[in-house]
């Protein structure tokens, strides 16, 4: 009796042992994930602080849309023709305070975006809230999605 006994027990740890170190890999893959979503994140502010189309086309699905503040929504193939024009120059463009939320092989970000720029001549400086959608292709993160709302100063 002592010897099954002693072998259920050794199974029992066995199999706790394997879910400890299944969920602890779990964990390491979430928080892997989770900083090259940031990475992706910040690497876009970068790429439209710089007009850096070829950047943009890489980290946009080519069906990524951005609901503005006012209701208007534009695509990827609208910010990259506004920054092939070069009439709007950002001078600050990064987001910050963001909360990644993993499902699988997307993500929701929320956070604040600050930009301060100029649309030609004219100066610009404001803050959002933004929720945005994050899909991964092919081992890579990419933004399908994102929604903005003015914060007041």
């Amino acid at each position: 009796m002592k010897s099954i006994y002693r072998v259920a027990m050794t199974s029992f740890a066995f199999g706790l042992l394997c879910l400890l170190a299944a969920v602890d890999t779990a964990s390491a893959d979430a928080a892997g994930d989770e900083a090259a979503i940031i990475q992706m994140i910040h690497d876009t502010c970068k790429a439209y602080l710089h007009a850096d189309v070829a950047k943009m086309t890489e980290l946009l699905t080519e069906d990524f849309t951005l609901t503005d503040a006012s209701g208007v929504i534009t695509t990827r193939a609208d910010d990259i023709e506004i920054a092939k024009k070069g009439t709007l120059k950002y001078d600050i463009f990064e987001n910050y305070d963001m909360k990644v939320r993993l499902y699988g092989d997307s993500a929701v970000v929320t956070g604040k975006t600050r930009v301060k720029g100029k649309v030609g001549e004219n100066p610009f400086a404001a803050e959002f809230q933004f929720t945005d959608t994050i899909v991964r292709r092919d081992g890579r993160w990419l933004f399908a999605a994102s929604h903005i709302s003015r914060l007041e100063s």
